[in-house]
């Protein structure tokens, strides 16, 4: 599924919907992010609409993107995908272009990397993975895509993480490889 919206703008209509969905979603989760004030958070989105059409694609794509923290130093809120599962729609994609470009057969129609870059996001870190989990259950089911070392990436492979027996795993893949049930997770500062 490939539904990257390439204009880059919301109506005001859009606008309006994905504010009402993210303060509802905001308002049922307030585990995730104490002390952050919705007033805030929605000041912020509604001054950026570059990053306002990201998130919009994130929630579009399955994320249910959140706030999950707040920078200090950077004077920034926090999003990452929140969906309990992988999000539906960026899922069976491999790792980056390269990985897409070397697969010689049955090749996936995008990647991890291309599609989050797409987006205007960028794909959760092992340590952000981690850091999610502390906030819920996520990937029971699914895997998702996490950034990769460069080291582990020239040598072909790409890493990987979900949730299992209450425990969190990293695992390895070859970056070609792709499945029904991965896909990846992204973060936004907004």
């Amino acid at each position: 599924m490939n539904r990257i919206n390439n204009l880059r703008e919301l109506s005001l209509e859009q606008r309006k919907d994905l504010l009402n969905t993210l303060k509802s979603r905001f308002d049922k989760n307030m585990n995730r992010h104490k002390d952050v004030k919705w007033a805030d958070v929605k000041v912020k989105l509604e001054a950026d609409a570059n990053k306002l059409w990201s998130i919009n694609e994130m929630e579009a794509t399955g994320g249910e993107p959140d706030v999950v923290g707040y920078d200090i130093k950077m004077n920034k809120y926090i999003f990452y995908d929140c969906s309990t599962e992988s999000p539906q729609g960026r899922r069976n994609v491999c790792y980056d272009h390269a990985a897409l470009e070397a697969r010689k057969k049955f090749k996936p129609q995008n990647s991890a990397i291309n599609m989050a870059a797409a987006m205007g996001i960028e794909i959760l870190t092992e340590e952000q993975y981690r850091e999610l989990q502390k906030l819920g259950i996520f990937d029971t089911k699914t895997s998702s895509w996490v950034k990769t070392p460069d080291n582990i990436r020239k040598l072909g492979g790409a890493l990987f993480c979900d949730r299992r027996y209450d425990t969190v795993f990293v695992y390895h893949n070859g970056a070609d490889s792709y499945y029904s049930v991965r896909g990846f997770r992204g973060s936004i500062l907004i």
